[in-house]
């Protein structure tokens, strides 16, 4: 069995509690995938802090997670970026032995240019977040540009596996407040979750594409399924676990834990 590390992206948390209620941002997924033996790790990072803040949070977690192997990284989102960074830039490449990313926008988002430019400039969004001492560099980090200069920094580490998994639905089988976001991608980049493009989700050795919304894939559902049904997203993640894990054993280790 292996240690499985689930990153979240924007926005996003590890486990939250609000009374008896407990709460996962990988709903149920944490769950089933402990249940299967794996050891696994739900490290919460700040929701809206750039990538090397959130990199370098993520790295203090898992450096006192008292880790005895290698690992293997599933991240959703931003949080792919996030583990790419940690990895090439941040001495952890040793403690990893696979990357799995899941609708990152590896490649920016043009939903997140558009953000940008209307909430950012013509609102004032961010100036408003940074008076009010609110970290918010996730945002600009997201924009097509600053991915392209992000890649042309960030090689691939040697010794980890980089996988991928896009996700793809129709405009009409997104929620209805992704339907904006949705037709910005799709009329920049085509086939899309409502946030993130299969183009911009492919990176290193691309696994499949998930029939579902970019919220779907973490099994939070918000659109109702009457046919082509999808469910519950968690086999997927069990189904893509023994893919990698297969692929991984298959060949020899070129670094070790030191």
């Amino acid at each position: 069995m292996s240690t499985i590390v689930l990153l979240h992206g924007l926005f996003g948390f590890g486990q939250l509690s609000l009374g008896p209620v407990q709460l996962s941002y990988f709903q149920g997924i944490d769950r089933e995938i402990a249940m299967r033996g794996h050891r696994v790790i739900t490290p919460s990072v700040h929701p809206t802090a750039s990538i090397a803040s959130r990199a370098q949070q993520l790295k203090d977690i898992l450096l006192n997670s008292d880790l005895t192997e290698k690992v293997i990284l599933v991240a959703h989102s931003m949080g792919g970026l996030d583990a790419r960074y940690l990895i090439t830039h941040l001495d952890m490449a040793r403690h990893v032995k696979a990357l799995v990313t899941i609708s990152t926008p590896h490649h920016g988002s043009p939903f997140a240019n558009w953000a940008m430019t209307h909430l950012g400039d013509r609102l004032r969004l961010l100036k408003f977040m940074s008076a009010l001492k609110l970290e918010s560099g996730a945002f600009a980090d997201l924009t097509t540009d600053q991915c392209a200069k992000f890649n042309a920094l960030t090689p691939d580490a040697p010794g980890v596996k980089y996988f991928s998994i896009s996700a793809k639905r129709p405009m009409t089988r997104v929620p209805v407040w992704a339907m904006h976001a949705w037709h910005i991608v799709n009329v920049a980049e085509g086939e899309n979750d409502g946030l993130v493009s299969v183009k911009s989700a492919t990176w290193g050795e691309h696994l499949e594409t998930w029939p579902a919304d970019h919220w779907h894939t973490i099994n939070h559902r918000f659109v109702l399924e009457l046919q082509n049904k999808t469910g519950d997203i968690t086999p997927y993640y069990l189904r893509m676990l023994e893919t990698v894990t297969a692929k991984i054993t298959s060949q020899p280790e070129a670094r070790h834990l030191s």
